[in-house]
C-alpha cells in the first residue's frame, strides 16, 4: 500500500484527506493539534494522526523516510525544508504553492535523486494553469498564436452570503490574504511592461463582469505575469495578465490599510499598547485616542463617514474595547481581529471565481475565447476554497504514487500528461470551466 505524508491540516485539508483515503493509500496527517488530525481522518484504518512542529526537524526526517510521498500544506516558507529532506530520502513531494526561487533552485538534484517536486497544485496557482495550458494547446495545434492573455481568480463569498461591509471572508489563512497584499505587480499590456510596487499594487484596479449571479468584481495584478510567458510558451505575446478578484471597494480599502501601517509585518513589540485605538494612534501620530476616527480619516485625507472608517469600526479597531492580543507585528495583529470577525459561520457558502480571457490570432481570422469556472462551497459540507485547493494536489499525488506521472525535477501542472488527467478527473466532481468562442 503507497504511504503519504500530509503536513499540515488546516482549512484546506479535509477534501485531500478523504480522497486518498478513499483511493487505499495509506495517511499520515502531522500536525501542531494532532486532535485536528483525528478529525480529519475519522478513525479510518488506513489513517494515522501524529503531533508535530515545524520546529523538529529531527521529526520531519523521521516522518518522510517513512513514507512514498510528502504534501504540504505548511506555510510557504515552509516548502523548501521540506523539500530538502525528501531529496536527502528520495521522496516525492506535492505542494499547492507557488514555485520559490529556492524551490527552483533544487531542481537538479531532484533529478539527480530521481525525485519529482511538484507544486503549484491548487485553485490559484493550479486550475488556472491546467485549464489555461489546455486552450494554449488547443490553440496551437490549430496553428494559432495567443495575441492576448488575461487571467482572473477569487475566492469570496457567494453573493447571498456576503454581508459584511468588508465584502470578504477567509477560507484559507489570513496571514497569507495580508501578505499577498504587498506583493509587488507586474504584467505586459499592448507590448508595454507595467511594474508596481507594492504601495502602487492596489491603484492599479479594473472592473469586470464574468457573470450575471455575481454582478461586476474588480481585479488588480497577482503578483508577477510575465514569468508565465516563458512557462506557458506565449513569446511574442502582446498582453499578459494575470489577476485577483474580489468584490468593488477591497482595493481601495486595502489600499487605505496599508497607508496606515497595518500591513507592515515587521517584527515589533505591541506590548505597549492595550487596545487597538491606543496603536492606531501612534501610527497617525495623534498623542491620545480621543477622536480617534476622526484623526484616522484626517491621516488618510478622507471624510470621517467614508466606507474604510466603518470598515475599521466594524472590525472594532476604533473601539478601546477591542484588544489587541498576542502579535508580533502589526499584520499579524490586524489578521487575529479579522480571524475572529470575518469567518464563515455554519452553513455559510463561498465561491471560486476563475475567467481566463484569450485573443488567439490565425492568421487569416482571430478568435476570442472564454473559459470560466463558479463553484461555490457546499452548507455544512467543504468549501469552494477546500476542494478546489486540495482536490488537485490529491489527484496528482495519487497520480505520482501509482507512476502515473513520471515527471523527475521541480515542476507545475503545464503538462499535458499531467493537465488532462486532473481537468478530466475534477469534472467529475463538478469542478470544471465552460468555455465560448467568438468570432473577430
Amino acid at each position: 500500500m503507497a504511504k503519504a505524508l500530509l503536513l499540515g491540516a488546516g482549512l484546506v485539508a479535509r477534501p485531500l484527506v478523504q480522497y486518498l483515503l478513499d483511493r487505499g493509500v495509506e495517511l499520515t496527517i502531522a500536525s501542531r493539534t494532532k486532535s485536528k488530525a483525528d478529525r480529519l481522518l475519522g478513525g479510518h484504518k488506513n489513517g494515522t494522526a501524529q503531533a508535530w512542529t515545524i520546529d523538529d526537524l529531527t521529526g520531519l526526517e523521521q516522518l518522510v523516510a517513512k513514507h512514498d510521498l510528502a504534501i504540504s500544506l505548511l506555510p510557504a516558507t515552509m516548502h523548501v525544508v521540506v523539500a530538502k529532506s525528501c531529496l536527502k530520502h528520495r521522496k516525492h513531494m506535492v505542494t499547492t504553492s507557488y514555485v520559490s526561487d529556492e524551490m527552483q533552485a533544487l531542481d537538479p538534484q531532484a533529478r539527480e535523486a530521481d525525485v519529482l517536486l511538484i507544486n503549484e497544485l491548487g485553485v490559484d496557482p493550479g486550475i488556472d494553469h491546467m485549464s489555461a495550458m489546455r486552450i494554449i494547446h488547443n490553440i496551437q495545434r490549430g496553428k494559432g498564436k495567443v495575441a492576448s492573455f488575461r487571467s482572473y481568480c477569487g475566492g469570496l463569498p457567494a453573493p447571498d452570503d456576503n454581508d459584511n461591509p468588508w465584502g470578504y471572508k477567509f477560507s484559507w489563512s489570513p496571514m497569507a490574504v495580508l501578505r499577498a497584499g504587498t506583493n509587488t505587480g507586474r504584467y505586459l499590456k499592448n507590448d508595454k511592461e507595467v511594474e508596481l510596487s507594492s504601495e502602487k499594487l492596489f491603484w492599479d484596479t479594473h472592473p469586470i463582469d464574468v457573470d450575471s449571479r455575481i454582478g461586476r468584481l474588480e481585479s488588480y495584478p497577482n503578483r508577477d505575469s510575465l514569468g508565465y510567458i516563458g512557462l506557458y510558451g506565449l513569446q511574442g505575446i502582446h498582453t499578459m495578465f494575470r489577476g485577483t478578484l474580489r468584490y468593488p471597494g477591497w482595493c481601495d480599502t486595502l489600499r487605505r490599510l496599508g497607508e496606515l501601517g497595518l500591513l507592515d509585518n515587521s517584527p515589533r513589540d505591541l506590548s505597549r499598547f492595550g487596545s487597538w485605538p491606543e496603536l492606531l494612534a501612534d501610527l497617525v501620530g495623534a498623542r491620545g485616542t480621543a477622536n480617534i476616527r476622526r484623526r484616522v480619516a484626517a491621516h488618510l485625507w478622507l471624510p470621517s463617514d467614508a466606507p474604510t472608517l466603518d470598515q475599521l469600526d466594524w472590525l472594532g479597531l476604533l473601539s478601546n474595547a477591542t484588544k489587541l492580543g498576542q502579535a508580533g507585528s502589526v499584520m499579524e495583529a490586524l489578521s487575529v481581529v479579522m480571524q475572529q470577525k470575518m469567518m464563515y459561520a455554519e452553513r455559510e457558502k463561498d465561491m471560486i471565481v476563475m475567467h481566463h480571457d484569450f485573443i488567439a490570432d490565425y492568421g487569416d481570422r482571430a478568435e476570442r475565447i472564454t473559459s470560466s469556472l463558479i463553484d461555490f462551497g457546499i452548507p455544512g459540507g467543504d468549501s469552494s476554497m477546500a476542494r478546489t485547493v486540495s482536490l488537485p494536489a490529491a489527484i496528482a499525488t495519487r497520480m505520482v504514487l501509482d507512476g502515473t506521472i513520471t515527471l523527475r525535477g521541480v515542476h507545475i501542472p503545464v503538462k499535458p500528461e499531467v493537465y488532462n488527467p486532473i481537468l478530466d478527473e475534477l469534472a467529475t466532481m463538478d469542478i470544471a470551466l465552460k468555455e465560448q468562442t467568438l468570432a473577430l
